[in-house]
């Protein structure tokens, strides 16, 4: 298997929102999102989920604690259970790398515009 070359694989989309799945370990995903705006409230039940800031700044609002401000080279885990919702800062666009088990639904038991049921893989 050849190295994953991250610019090579954010240069291939540019729908927001709408994480690709680019490998897979130990029933683990790991996902590229481009993002811009606020996404919806949500929580994964089960699953942990790691958002790693490639590009741009991103905030994730909870209700239960402060928000958190990722930039570039920084990541953050959100416990399973915990109500969250990423956001960026204008009308920045933020590239994010996701790592969380494949089962975990895009958006948990919340239905929205957005939420992506069947991954696409680059």
């Amino acid at each position: 298997m050849p190295a994953i070359n991250l610019l090579d694989k954010f240069s291939r989309f540019s729908d927001q929102w709408s994480p690709k799945v680019i490998a897979e370990l130990n029933g683990q995903a790991v996902k590229l999102a481009k993002v811009q705006g606020t996404f919806v409230w949500h929580d994964h039940a089960e699953e942990d989920e790691l958002f790693f800031v490639v590009r741009g700044t991103l905030l994730i609002d909870f209700e239960d604690r402060e928000t958190v401000r990722l930039e570039p080279g920084e990541l953050y885990v959100v416990p399973r259970g915990v109500r969250h919702c990423p956001r960026t800062e204008g009308e920045e666009e933020v590239w994010l790398m996701l790592l969380e088990p494949i089962s975990t639904k895009h958006t948990g038991e919340v239905e929205d515009a957005r939420t992506v049921r069947t991954y696409d893989r680059l």
